[in-house]
């Protein structure tokens, strides 16, 4: 099968190849899937990159976790009738060496999920890592029915998300952004307001926003970068969900026990069990009613997947950033 893949870290067009590799089987209990479109996110760069510290983990990676495809082969103790079956992968290349890069990928048949219809194979690429983490981010500790949120980083895969599940359960959305353009894309999601950080000062914002009150919660994607500013964005007794950062992060002690402020780390690769089932519900339903919109940025071909890479580095791309296979 032809497939991109790399066999050290560093930059996208010294390490990374598209050429023919071994085929997968799907082994017992497995799938294999037939993908269509591969999603490439900030944490399949940075991977590759050599950024994140770990090793490779394998002698050749076949990058990406995200991607959506039509599920070809089954394994033993797989229903036959899944063969045909429009699909969207998560946690693709977790913990594993293949992921979606590639014309075919062998995954266990739980991380294989029905893809409604009506949904097409660049939205299923999108929906794996900036879904799921957006959906966790809004819906933990009771979610935020009610509450006035704070997305930082509106115009992002995962903020744009964000912005439409906390919309869903009736909040008001607050999103930063870097520019019009971003503020309008926000607006698109559902954003109530937004507020342009590099022109704007933010707290002040959010004060004259919420008369007052603050927000209840904030969806942040660096808290390393946005942390030192937290504790006066959010009401005593606010909540910090947080799922990414540039760096260690910096978090103001005093002004954050004084508020009691409740800062929760989660990563969507390792969600527990029943969060991970709980999200997957919730994003089928929505998907089959029609409810979440998609924001494709730029689509490349297997040929071009270091451009693609590039485009997520340099955050040129305004939405998702998928690789089309077949």
């Amino acid at each position: 099968m032809r497939a991109a893949y790399y066999e050290r870290t560093g930059p996208a067009r010294e390490v990374l190849t598209v050429g023919t590799v071994e085929t997968p089987e799907p082994g017992a209990g497995e799938v294999r899937v037939r993908i269509h479109v591969s999603g490439v996110n900030p944490s399949d760069v940075k991977t590759r990159g050599g950024t994140t510290g770990r090793p490779l983990g394998a002698p050749r990676i076949i990058p990406h976790s995200d991607g959506g495809g039509v599920v070809d082969k089954v394994g033993a103790g797989v229903p036959a009738a899944r063969v045909g079956e429009r699909v969207w992968i998560w946690n693709g290349q977790w913990q594993r060496a293949s992921g979606t890069a590639a014309e075919y990928i062998a995954v266990p048949s739980a991380q294989a999920v029905r893809l409604p219809d009506g949904v097409d194979f660049a939205a299923a690429a999108c929906l794996g890592i900036p879904a799921l983490t957006a959906w966790q981010a809004v819906a933990m500790d009771g979610g935020v029915s009610g509450h006035i949120v704070l997305v930082q980083g509106g115009a992002g895969a995962v903020g744009h998300y964000a912005i439409q599940f906390a919309k869903l359960q009736g909040a008001t959305v607050i999103a930063t952004v870097s520019s019009a353009e971003k503020a309008v894309h926000a607006r698109v999601a559902g954003a109530d307001a937004t507020i342009d950080y590099r022109s704007e000062d933010v707290g002040a914002r959010v004060r004259d926003l919420t008369g007052g009150r603050l927000v209840d919660r904030v969806v942040e994607v660096d808290i390393a970068a946005n942390g030192a500013k937290l504790p006066d964005l959010l009401r005593p007794g606010g909540l910090v969900a947080v799922y990414g950062s540039g760096g260690p992060p910096a978090v103001p002690f005093g002004p954050s026990i004084l508020k009691n402020i409740t800062y929760r780390f989660f990563i969507v690769y390792n969600q527990p069990p029943d969060v991970r089932a709980a999200g997957l519900a919730a994003v089928g339903n929505l998907l089959a009613q029609g409810r979440l919109v998609h924001a494709i940025g730029a689509r490349f071909p297997l040929e071009r997947i270091a451009a693609a890479h590039e485009a997520v580095e340099q955050g040129s791309v305004m939405g998702n950033v998928v690789v089309e296979i077949g």
